[in-house]
Formats: C-alpha cells, sequence, structure tokens
C-alpha cells in the first residue's frame, strides 16, 4: 500500500455560492493542508502563526476560519480518519479465521505507518482537548472491534488470547517496534507476523 500525503489529497470545496465564499473555502482548505503538510514533516505541534506562513494566509485569517487550534486540529483529524478508516473496515478475505487475522497484518501495518505522524501530533495534544481524548477512544475502540470482528466465539471467551491478539495488532506495538527499537517496516512485519503466528498457533481451529 503506497504511503499517503494527506496533504496533497483534495479537500472538500464549496464552489456553488459566490466568489467570496469560494475564496474562504479557499483558505480554510489552504490552512488545513498546512497542518497536514508541517505534521507529515515532523512538526507535530505546529503554531498558528508557522501554520499561516506555510498556507500563505495571515494570522488573523486563521483565526477567522477556525476559533481555535482545537477546533483546526479537529477538521485535520476528520480529513485523516476519512482517508483511512474505510481501509480500516475492508472486509479480510480467507477461508478461516486464522488465516484472516494472518493477512491482516500488512494491511493495518500499513494504515498505522501512513497515520503515524498524525497519531503522535493528537496524543500530544489530547490531554487539552475534549476532542482528541473522545477521538483517541473511539479510534482505539474500533481497532479493537475490527480485530474482534475476525475472531470466532471460542477464542472471544479466552479473554487473555483476545488481548494478547489486539496488542500485538495495536498501533502502539507498531510505533514501538518502528520507532523505539529503530526496525525497518519489512523487519517490523515480520515480528508482528511472527508473535501472531506462535499464538494462533496454540489456539484451537
Amino acid at each position: 500500500m503506497a504511503s499517503a500525503n494527506f496533504s496533497t489529497l483534495p479537500l472538500p470545496s464549496d464552489t456553488s455560492g459566490d466568489g467570496r465564499r469560494a475564496r474562504s473555502r479557499t483558505s480554510r482548505d489552504k490552512i488545513v493542508a498546512a497542518v497536514l503538510h508541517l505534521i507529515e514533516g515532523g512538526d507535530l505541534s505546529p503554531s498558528a502563526a508557522r501554520v499561516a506562513e506555510v498556507a500563505g494566509v495571515g494570522l488573523r485569517s486563521v483565526f477567522r476560519h477556525f476559533d481555535d487550534m482545537d477546533s483546526l486540529y479537529q477538521e485535520v483529524s476528520e480529513r485523516v480518519s476519512a482517508q483511512v478508516m474505510p481501509l480500516l473496515r475492508e472486509a479480510v478475505i480467507g477461508a478461516t479465521w486464522k488465516e484472516r487475522l494472518v493477512r491482516i497484518v500488512e494491511r493495518r501495518t500499513s494504515i498505522f505507518e501512513r497515520i503515524h505522524p498524525f497519531r503522535l501530533s493528537a496524543s500530544l495534544k489530547r490531554f487539552r482537548s475534549a476532542f482528541l481524548t473522545e477521538e483517541y477512544r473511539r479510534t482505539l475502540e474500533l481497532e479493537a472491534a475490527t480485530v474482534e470482528a475476525l475472531l470466532p466465539p471460542h477464542i472471544l471467551a479466552d479473554q487473555v488470547s483476545t488481548r494478547s491478539i489486539k496488542v500485538i495488532l495495536s498501533f502502539q506495538n507498531w510505533h514501538a517496534l518502528r520507532f523505539e527499537q529503530d526496525l525497518s517496516i519489512q523487519e517490523a512485519r515480520e515480528v508482528v507476523s511472527r508473535l501472531l503466528g506462535d499464538i494462533i498457533s496454540k489456539l484451537a481451529d
């Protein structure tokens, strides 16, 4: 799966109104794209002044379009989610639950690789943002639910095994492998696959 550049993906624009409304939407879109660009580039907590500079708008324009930085980050988060969530929910093909679990590794880790800077950015701010705190909770629930959907009842009844599988396939585990142990994508994926294979080999079909 190719890496996404969220700042270059099209933003929805309302061009049906008059020129002033279209220009306002264009400025708003530039501001959102600037935040995406900065976060992708490693600035996980860009200032309003830096956002305005990259967007090519005045600082006052940022706060004319957004009440505060929290509302700006809310729109950024919604855009990233809109691009990624359909991939996370996509049906997994496989003859058995074990086969489906193994097949989800590449897709899920590719998604994690794409959203990594945005998840880190949100983590830095979520303790000061009610929206990002709730968004974090919803994301964790969705990640857990997509794993649970692949497991048969007798595995779901085994809480230790279910939790172990969730941890292996979690963003936190991927982050630890890629950015704390400094593994390549392929090396990290091999570790995830090995851990998953080891645990499901011990479980009944």
